[in-house]
């Protein structure tokens, strides 16, 4: 397959690298120094985009691959707010659409213990429930993605819980989000349920970006010549 890369930082080079080891080639690179080489005729050729940008650039990045039909795989965070007017600019240009707060297997396996988890604890008032998150410095959005997966699928499974907050300060309906940004960490999950007499929790630590961005080359495998909205479950097959 001949992909376009647009993102072209830490993950996106691991991307380049697995892409290669598994017989594709990266017909465009598209990084913050070229961004007016992203255009229709430079993407024609290309079967699949992955794009691992910034919140800013991401929505006008997947515009103008609908707009050829090319489909999309995006690890991007921090846009999601525009996730309903990206489903239907993919809908209306019969485009493919592969989104995933993380492309990790075991973080999306973590997501599924996280929501079983919530449904245990949920008729269990004593408990409250706090998610620490921990990224690099130089991660741009707070909360991270996976973390608002995490929270939503808390959120899902707990009635008490109405809407997370990416503060320490929270009332008993809301779901606090701790997030801290150091040094070149990767990624650090971890839910913590805590009464007064013990403490549960599990966590998630990803020990480099190799799990990520093979994950990215798998998802923009499975995407070639789809159309529609997909995600990890739909790759790994998890209900």
């Amino acid at each position: 397959m001949n992909f376009a890369l647009i993102g072209y930082g830490k993950m996106g080079k691991e991307i380049e690298k697995i892409a290669i080891d598994r017989g594709h080639t990266l017909g465009l690179i598209i990084d913050k120094d070229n961004f007016e080489d992203l255009n229709s005729l430079n993407l024609k050729g290309i079967d699949v985009v992955i794009e691992f940008s910034n919140p800013e650039s991401a929505f006008e990045n997947y515009k103008k691959c609908f707009s050829v039909g090319v489909p999309v795989v995006s690890g991007t965070t921090g846009w999601l707010d525009k996730l309903p007017q990206i489903i239907t600019l993919c809908e209306q240009n019969k485009a493919g659409f592969f989104y995933a707060s993380n492309f990790s297997l075991g973080v999306n396996l973590f997501f599924q213990l996280n929501r079983n988890l919530a449904r245990l604890m949920a008729p269990f008032k004593e408990y409250d429930v706090i998610i620490d998150e921990i990224h690099h410095a130089m991660k741009l959005d707070a909360p991270s993605g996976t973390a608002i997966t995490l929270a939503e699928g808390i959120l899902a499974e707990n009635p008490a819980k109405k809407l997370w907050k990416n503060d320490e300060q929270v009332s008993a309906e809301e779901l606090s989000i701790r997030s801290l940004r150091e040094g070149d960490v990767p990624g650090i999950h971890e839910i913590i349920y805590t009464s007064e007499v013990d403490c549960i929790s599990i966590k998630h630590e990803t020990k480099n970006r190799k799990g990520l961005a093979l994950g990215a080359v798998l998802a923009a495998e499975f995407m070639k010549q789809k159309s529609g909205f997909y995600g990890m479950n739909d790759l790994l097959k998890i209900s």
